[in-house]
């Protein structure tokens, strides 16, 4: 059985001790990035350390970067909880954290921040395989395609819940691609899509965003010309009236099939219409 020396024991618990003093048993702080952490080259942003009311000084530091040496800086509380960024660069993306300091001992680190620089490369193209209207249900890919050979590609949500998925890309047609799949599509899939190329070597180096993608699911948008009824006032009566039986014939002929089409931007889309005092639907059906 082998005998710890008892200096040893007390470098080793002394070591402890040391580091938990120093990060203490406080909750993490939260890092976010104003306006956002993904930025355009050359671009302002502000880094933001959310801590209690009682932190009385707080450290931003970027994961993986040397602790100063002098003991009386690490300690040395900043007032402040942001820091400010004047111009996107390469040299600052990576992953950051912070810590806030209340009574001597330091937090622990927040969960890392990705800060990401945009514009390095070409856009790439970004299309839906069967389409941008879809039903309730079903699955989506979304087809991310460059003539640059991009390691990964990078899916983002620009509106709602802001998803961001990332995948490999495959040879394809004299470039890369990679297919993104939303299964099963719902409500909250609807939005704005783009998609970036980035590379491994510089994760945090992407490409000019593509081109937006507006994926709508079936029905929502019948839903929401609902909302235009009230503001047509009297005429909104016979235009509900009209739209519900074109709902139940399952067709998408005008109010009377005797009538020529008029130009009022009532069609498939009631996103469009026009002013109550341009249509007077004089049949009914």
């Amino acid at each position: 059985m082998s005998v710890v020396p008892p200096s040893l024991f007390c470098l080793g618990l002394c070591l402890s001790q040391s580091t938990w003093a120093q990060k203490g048993n406080l909750p993490p702080p939260r890092i976010t990035a104003l306006p956002g952490s993904t930025v355009p080259a050359k671009s302002p942003v502000t880094l933001l350390c959310k801590g209690p009311k009682q932190a009385e000084g707080y450290k931003i530091s970027k994961v993986g970067s040397p602790e100063p040496m002098d003991k009386e800086e690490q300690i040395t509380p900043r007032k402040t909880n942001t820091m400010h960024i004047s111009e996107m660069t390469f040299e600052k993306t990576g992953l950051y954290h912070c810590s806030y300091e209340r009574g001597g001992l330091w937090s622990q680190f927040s969960d890392p921040l990705q800060l990401v620089m945009t514009g390095a490369y070409d856009k790439p193209s970004l299309s839906s395989v069967a389409g941008t209207v879809v039903a309730p249900g079903e699955s989506v890919k979304l087809q991310c395609f460059s003539k640059i050979n991009h390691d990964v590609f990078i899916l983002t949500k620009e509106d709602g819940d802001h998803v961001t998925q990332n995948q490999s890309s495959v040879p394809q047609d004299r470039g890369r691609q990679t297919i993104f799949l939303l299964n099963p599509v719902s409500s909250t899939q609807v939005g704005t899509y783009r998609c970036y190329g980035a590379f491994h070597e510089y994760p945090y180096v992407w490409s000019q965003p593509s081109d937006p993608l507006q994926l709508q699911v079936q029905g929502e948008e019948e839903a929401q010309s609902t909302h235009l009824l009230p503001a047509l006032g009297a005429d909104s009566v016979r235009l509900k009236h009209w739209l519900g039986k074109r709902t139940a014939r399952g067709t998408t002929d005008s109010p009377s099939s005797t009538q020529p089409r008029r130009s009022t931007g009532i069609g498939p889309s009631t996103s469009s219409l026009s002013a109550p005092t341009t249509w007077h639907p004089s049949v009914e059906t």
